[in-house]
This record gives structure tokens, C-alpha cells and sequence, in this order.
């Protein structure tokens, strides 16, 4: 098949989560993706209303209030395959939750306030037929602060360290359950502990375009602040802390 599902945690994100449904629209193809399944681990924030515009959407109404790029150059293709649906807050959980519903033989999990590049569809495509299993892409913050600027840097490396959920991931479904999908005993980390588990069982690829973050977490804690704290759970699990020692730390140190 090749088809990519695109699977969406979000936990109140009515302020993005607009604008990545519009933006997945219009920088890919319908041909390439079989569905964009966002999972909500309980908002009060509208998010819901938001994607539910998208599922009820057969026309372009939406894409005067999300679409960030010119419509000329833009695909901007309706995808009548948006699903929502609500699952126990977690994010190992909701992604876990949407793999299940995935149509797709190509998983991809994407944050939601990290916009993948222009036919990322096509790039991740094409890594699948040349043999890759998982991978993602590089990474770049909208901020240009100098801590982030060097961290965003080594994310062109393929080492374990180099790696975080920001960057995005896609996997092969049967790879996928094969190593039994997200430890849902991670309320963080999750994402690394898969990525640490692909790499010491398969190939790793890491695909020559970028995935664009937001900085919002480091400007809410500081960004001495954060990079410390991220840098302190990485430590902690190397040297063998539990998941519930992480989330106990990330609570008290992170916004």
C-alpha cells in the first residue's frame, strides 16, 4: 500500500491544532495519506469543536482561517478521513489508541505543534521503498535563541541522544507492533523509549529536511531552565530511574 497514518496527541492545543490539520492538507498528497487521526486526552479548551470542523469540512471553507502559506502553491486537498476520538490522557496511550484505528501500513506521530516540511509524504514514502522501517526528520525551533539554535543542530546526527519526539516519527505498522508500540507505563519519555527500542533492533533514518517546533515550552519555563531539567530526565533514565521517577521530576520541574 505505502499510505501513511498520521496520528495526533493533543491535550488543549485549540491554538495549533488548526493550523497543523490545514498545514498537513496543504503540504501533501490525498494519494499518499490514508488518514489523519487525532486522539484528545481530554481538552477544555475547544480543541474539539476544531477538529470536528475539519471531519464535517467536504469544501475549503477552513482554509482562510488556518492556512498559514499562499494558496497558490499549495495543494490544499480536503482529506475526508480526519477522525477524532478521545482516549485516557497519556500520551504513550492516545498514540497507541490511534495506531489502532490506523488504515495505513505507515505510521507516523506527530506532535501538534510540530509542522512536518512541504511533501513529507513523498520523503517518508520514499525512505519506506528503499528499505527504511522507522525514521524522522530533522529539527529546527521558531525561535532563534542560541541554546536552541545548537540543540536543533544535532538532530542531523543518527545517535539515540540526538533523538525526541519533536523530530516526528514514522514507523512500519508491522514494526510498529512488533515492538509492542508506546511503553504506556511513560507519562514522558515515551517517545525516546520507543526510538531507543527501534534503534537496537533496527535501522534508524534520519531524513535530510525539517520539521519545524515550537518553542512555547521554553518560553513558559525558561530556556536555561528547560534544557537542564530535559537533560537531567535523559541522565536519570540512562543511569536506570523508572517511569514514574521521570514523570514525578517532570511534573515538579516543568510547566
Amino acid at each position: 500500500m505505502n499510505k501513511i497514518s498520521i496520528i495526533i496527541p493533543i491535550l488543549n492545543e485549540a491554538k495549533t491544532i488548526g493550523k497543523l490539520l490545514q498545514h498537513l492538507l496543504d503540504n501533501s498528497s490525498k494519494d499518499n495519506i490514508s488518514d489523519i487521526i487525532v486522539v484528545d486526552g481530554g481538552s477544555t479548551d475547544g480543541s474539539m469543536e476544531i477538529v470536528n470542523a475539519f471531519v464535517t469540512s467536504s469544501d475549503s471553507d477552513l482554509s482562510e482561517s488556518y492556512r498559514e502559506e499562499d494558496p497558490e502553491t499549495s495543494s490544499g486537498w480536503t482529506c475526508h478521513n480526519i477522525k477524532f476520538m478521545t482516549s485516557p490522557k497519556g500520551r504513550a496511550k492516545q498514540m497507541n489508541f490511534g495506531a489502532k484505528d490506523a488504515s495505513g501500513d505507515i505510521l507516523y506521530f506527530l506532535h501538534a505543534d510540530s509542522f512536518p516540511p512541504k511533501d513529507f509524504d513523498y520523503n517518508i514514502i520514499r525512505q519506506v521503498k528503499k528499505g527504511s522501517v522507522a525514521g524522522c526528520f530533522r529539527m529546527k525551533f521558531d525561535s532563534t535563541h542560541p541554546v536552541l539554535k545548537i540543540s536543533q543542530w544535532f538532530t542531523r546526527y543518527n545517535f539515540k541522544i540526538c533523538r525526541g519526539g519533536d523530530q516526528s516519527l514514522f514507523i512500519v505498522k508491522k514494526i510498529f507492533y512488533s515492538l509492542d508500540g508506546y511503553n504506556e507505563t511513560f507519562g514522558v519519555y515515551e517517545d525516546c523509549q520507543l526510538i531507543n527500542r527501534i534503534y537496537d533492533n533496527y535501522s534508524f533514518t534520519i531524513i535530510n529536511d525539517y520539521v519545524t517546533t515550537s518553542a512555547r515550552r521554553y518560553a513558559e519555563n525558561g530556556t536555561w531552565k528547560l534544557q537542564y531539567h530535559f537533560a537531567v530526565i535523559h541522565l536519570k533514565k540512562w543511569l536506570g530511574a523508572s517511569a514514574e521517577e521521570l514523570h514525578r521530576y517532570y511534573k515538579q520541574h516543568i510547566v
